[in-house]
């Protein structure tokens, strides 16, 4: 008796010290969260620091995901593994010295938990562990993951390899909604590695719980059985953490019993609220320091307007066409729906012959891009169509002439049912799209019009991860 009140003694010492140590039994510690605005519907132990495992892989491929983005690194970019990287214990396999596409890599990381795929990820995006620890840090702080610390890219037992269940939880809500474009390889069941065909880790629960779709699991003996799992039920989306589970049976049912809890807790309809992506010592979207960028090359922060020749200027009887034209174009959509004559007011500004090119136009600081921003297309007046379109140049990249397109249809109404659908599915990305559809020589196509650029392309960005077809149109 005395013995087992000791035991808890100290396990209670260890927990109000916030982490425990490789040797000891891992405590119990989840977290459920409405994925949509990151409300908390359960917690318990959940800023204790545990040791993560394999959880650690999904900041090892959220910065694989970012390098991407950054240009720093391609998916096709074949990196040479290392003999390190090779020699990781519970590797799947690539030999030391050859090559593999960073692709291969990621599925293996993501769906096998590959501990020789993380370290290599880690080697081509920073030349080191170490170095790529560093940005990991960097990273999580930048993410507001407060109590988390890394210390290698693949989660075997470290001292100081530490997080929480709020943490990851937060992690994984960053993975869905900043790389969506990405997110559904977490819910493949089986994935091509390069060296092998690969089955899911998680694969028990996305098999058996409806509307599951990933993320990640996790095990260690310092650890015990860990999963940030989530799933989706129409509009609403949980996410569920589970530290310390006793078994991976034991696991894969609690984290089922706390989405459950989630779906019965979250209401029907929240206001999504995205979260932005994070800045790095106050400048936007680029790591500061060692981040691994090949020398010579830097994300592009800011695309300039080209400068006009002096004594260039526009042809006058090209404006007035133009001019002429839009405003026809104008009227006729008035006519056709007065809904859509508000947003076009908003544009109209653009089209005066005297401002539109002459004078510099204010707008937004726009987001990190890794191309220059393409130049104006030639303005023509719009064909004769069953809905008139206006042929312009955005006035900015806050204009609302953007939209998104979901293909030809083969009949009129199969196009407004499909865009009724789509709106249904996606209430917070289409609340305030217009719905169109466009008789074209291929069929009828179903579009959301009225957005701005960036609505366009976030959108179109979800619909991808969920398989359904897109692509974005502008003026």
């Amino acid at each position: 008796m005395f013995v087992r009140f000791f035991y808890v003694a100290l396990l209670g010492v260890a927990l109000a010290f916030g982490s425990i140590s490789p040797g000891q039994a891992a405590p119990y510690a989840a977290m459920v969260m409405d994925a949509r605005n990151g409300e908390v519907l359960h917690s318990r132990n959940a800023d204790t620091r545990l040791h993560p495992a394999s959880l650690t892989k999904m900041m090892t491929l959220y910065i694989a995901f970012e390098a991407i983005r950054l240009g720093e690194i391609a998916l096709d970019t074949e990196v040479t593994i290392s003999r390190a990287a090779a020699s990781t214990e519970y590797a799947l396999g690539f030999q030391a010295g050859s090559r593999v596409r960073l692709r291969y890599l990621i599925r293996a990381a993501a769906v096998r938990s590959s501990n020789d795929g993380a370290a290599a990820i880690a080697e081509a995006i920073s030349g080191s562990e170490a170095a790529f620890a560093r940005r990991m840090n960097r990273t999580a702080t930048a993410l507001g993951m407060t109590r988390t610390t890394f210390r290698n890219p693949h989660g075997l037992t470290e001292d100081g390899h530490l997080s929480t269940a709020r943490d990851m939880t937060m992690l994984g809500r960053r993975l869905i909604y900043d790389y969506p474009q990405y997110y559904n390889i977490f819910s493949r069941i089986t994935a091509d590695a390069g060296i092998a065909q690969v089955r899911n880790t998680n694969r028990a629960v996305l098999n058996t719980y409806r509307g599951a779709d990933g993320i990640k699991t996790g095990y260690t003996r310092a650890a015990g059985f860990n999963l940030v799992a989530s799933a989706q039920r129409g509009e609403e989306r949980i996410i569920a953490t589970v530290f310390g589970g006793r078994s991976s049976a034991w696991r894969n049912q609690r984290v089922m019993e706390l989405l459950d809890m989630g779906f019965e807790r979250a209401p029907t309809s929240v206001a999504l609220r995205t979260p932005a992506l994070p800045t790095y010592d106050g400048l936007p979207e680029v790591a500061s320091g060692r981040s691994g960028t090949p020398p010579g090359q830097r994300a592009v922060t800011r695309s300039m307007r080209p400068i006009m020749r002096p004594g260039a200027g526009p042809d006058p009887e090209l404006m007035s066409a133009i001019s002429e034209a839009v405003g026809q174009a104008l009227t006729g959509i008035q006519d056709a729906d007065p809904e859509a004559e508000a947003a076009l007011q908003s544009a109209s500004g653009a089209l005066d012959p005297g401002s539109a090119i002459t004078e510099p136009v204010q707008r937004p600081e726009p987001q990190a891009s890794l191309a220059p921003e393409p130049d104006p297309v030639p303005v023509v007046p719009p064909r004769p169509a069953p809905e008139p379109e206006v042929v312009t140049r955005a006035s900015s990249t806050g204009s609302r002439l953007f939209g998104v397109s979901l293909g030809p249809q083969v009949s009129h109404h199969s196009a407004e049912r499909l865009l009724l659908r789509t709106a249904l599915a996606e209430l917070g990305t289409f609340d305030t799209a217009l719905r169109r559809v466009v008789s074209t020589g291929r069929g009828f196509d179903a579009r959301f019009a009225g957005m701005t650029e960036e609505q366009a392309t976030r959108a179109c960005a979800r619909l991808s991860a969920r398989n359904v077809n897109c692509e974005t149109f502008g003026p």
